[in-house]
């Protein structure tokens, strides 16, 4: 960092940065409960964890069994989200999309920018 570079000026950069990837066309925009739903299977699948739709239902905190479906639908819809088959065919798995895990990586890339960015 340089000398004159707060912790906070990197992440208000960084904010910036991922604020500009908003406005590319790409997925379309999640809305606060379906942002923590991603977050969620974001971090099973990265911890290689196997995610069924009723495992996510008893997340009390992703909201009532109901809004959860609702919500996978939308992120499904706004290509998020897939759901994929398993051995018994009335269980679903949640998994990031192919577009998902690439927004990721460019805000990874935004952030990695932003720490550059400070050291100068």
């Amino acid at each position: 960092m340089g000398k004159d570079t707060r912790p906070a000026d990197i992440y208000l950069r960084f904010l910036q940065l991922a604020n500009a990837l908003r406005g590319l066309p790409s997925l379309a925009s999640l809305d606060p409960l379906e942002d923590r739903i991603l977050a969620f299977v974001a971090r099973a699948g990265q911890a290689q964890q196997r995610l069924s739709v009723r495992d996510m239902m008893a997340q009390s905190e992703l909201g009532s069994p109901a809004m959860l479906h609702s919500r996978l639908k939308s992120m499904r819809e706004k290509g998020w989200v897939v759901l994929a088959d398993t051995e018994d065919p009335r269980r679903k798995q949640v998994e990031l999309s192919q577009a998902a895990w690439l927004h990721f990586d460019k805000l990874s890339k935004c952030l990695v920018e932003a720490t550059q960015e400070s050291g100068k």
